[in-house]
């Protein structure tokens, strides 16, 4: 059970409704999985519960909520009240920041640098600008997960900004690209900030765990693969 403040939230938006919306509190404790219509809860009611749940927690619920129980309110609050999700993880290729660059930046080749992709589709294309569908292998159960994204790679500053166009199970998905120079070669970090849609199958805390475990197996690989190119430029075998 969500729990705020030492109180079970259900109890906080049942209190919420009753002190601002007229509910019937002896009804919703007869009905606990009857939703906000059937207890009498009118638009204008829906729309003073999400006035006070955006000022008391900063999160904005539909306004039509009628269909939802209390318990569904509540865990929708719980959700979206959650710190969004936030990764950062790195590494050193021991390569030209120049062919990092232009290898990481070849969407339509991504199949061939990271393995977790079977396709990559590009469907336009404007100046530095790149949207594109993303097919991953089908996972344990047969499912082939696609989704469309949009990358702006900028040359000078050696960022990329992009992000999840169709979003899936994420409120949002945005992902920033930064490469720099060290001793040793180029540093590529990757900046993911996320939030789950209440109905994802897992949290922001358990996404950003699958997160950073795959961008640390991920971003081997890519190192492995880049370093194995350098060097076989630098001997004249590619």
């Amino acid at each position: 059970m969500t729990v705020t403040h030492g109180r079970p939230l259900t109890a906080e938006i049942t209190d919420i409704l009753v002190a601002h919306c007229g509910l019937d509190a002896d009804a919703a404790a007869r009905a606990p999985a009857a939703s906000l219509a059937e207890l009498g809860m009118d638009s204008l009611a829906q729309l003073e519960l999400a006035a006070v749940v955006a000022d008391r927690w900063q999160v904005r619920i539909p306004e039509q909520t009628g269909q939802l129980s209390i318990a569904a309110v509540a865990d929708l609050v719980a959700r979206r009240a959650e710190p969004s999700g936030h990764t950062e993880n790195s590494v050193l290729i021991a390569a030209p920041l120049s062919l990092v660059w232009e290898v990481t930046n070849d969407v339509a080749g991504w199949p061939r640098l990271f393995t977790e992709y079977a396709v990559a589709e590009i469907l336009h294309r404007d100046g530095d600008t790149v949207r594109f569908r993303l097919t991953m292998h089908p996972d344990e159960n047969g499912v082939a997960w696609s989704w469309v994204s949009e990358r702006t790679a900028d040359p000078v500053t050696r960022e990329v900004r992009a992000n999840r166009v169709e979003p899936g199970p994420f409120e949002y998905m945005r992902i920033h690209w930064r490469y720099a120079e060290e001793p040793g070669g180029t540093r590529m970090t990757w900046v993911q900030d996320f939030a789950m849609r209440p109905t994802a199958p897992v949290d922001n805390a358990g996404m950003t765990e699958r997160i950073n475990a795959n961008s640390a197996v991920q971003l081997a690989i890519i190192k492995e693969k880049i370093e194995r190119l350098a060097a076989g430029m630098v001997t004249g075998d590619e």
